[in-house]
């Protein structure tokens, strides 16, 4: 079963490898990625903006090097894509 987990840690490791968060701003959001806490033990990351696919599939790559589960479990036609990270 997946350990706790907090979005903040998440976070600061992806800020820590060079990424920089989406702010939305007049509308829309801007390049970058997004966190939120799924519940205890899930955390979801998104990407906003250009290259999404290659950009989720690069965090996957790393935040699996420093010992997170991600799966993306994304359908056709449910929202937006992402990624669910947990602490095994």
């Amino acid at each position: 079963m997946a350990r706790r987990i907090k979005t903040a840690d998440v976070e600061r490791l992806l800020i820590d490898l060079g990424h920089e968060f989406s702010e939305f701003e007049a509308g829309e959001w801007d390049p970058g990625f997004r966190a939120v806490q799924g519940d205890t033990r899930h955390v979801f990351v998104f990407w906003d903006g250009p290259g999404e696919a290659e950009q989720l599939e690069n965090i996957t790559e790393e935040l699996r090097a420093a010992g997170y589960g991600v799966v993306a479990p994304q359908r056709a036609g449910e929202g937006p894509r992402h990624l669910e990270v947990t602490r095994p």
